[in-house]
């Protein structure tokens, strides 16, 4: 049985074989295409107040973004042989040893790194 991650990371690889594009998918190309596309979602909240609400047109916009974020993250985990829920857990896993709720609750300061 398959994820729907894993679903998408093949439905991206089919789409890229199909146009022979694998050679453009390089790690390099492809975090580059992730980082601009990462660039054009934050310019969608660029001047936005904080309490400020997305219209329709704009959250159509942000959830387009997003879609090509999500894409460029798992092309380029997929190209890489890295499972992201696996990647994501273990970052959570570390982050829950680095932050202890009783001593960061309610604080954004950055925590040691873990010896």
């Amino acid at each position: 049985m398959t994820s729907p991650l894993e679903e998408l990371a093949v439905r991206l690889r089919g789409f890229a074989q199909a146009r022979d594009w694998e050679r453009f998918h390089t790690p390099k190309n492809l975090a580059m295409a992730l980082a601009g596309e990462v660039g054009e979602l934050v310019a969608e909240f660029q001047w936005l107040a904080d309490a400020e609400r997305l219209d329709d047109e704009a959250m159509a916009r942000v959830r387009a973004e997003l879609g090509d974020v999500t894409g460029y993250l798992v092309r380029l985990a997929d190209v890489l042989g890295v499972d992201l829920v696996r990647a994501a857990n273990d970052k959570l896993d570390e982050s829950e040893r680095r932050y202890d709720p009783e001593l960061y609750r309610g604080s954004a300061r950055k925590a040691p790194p873990l010896r």
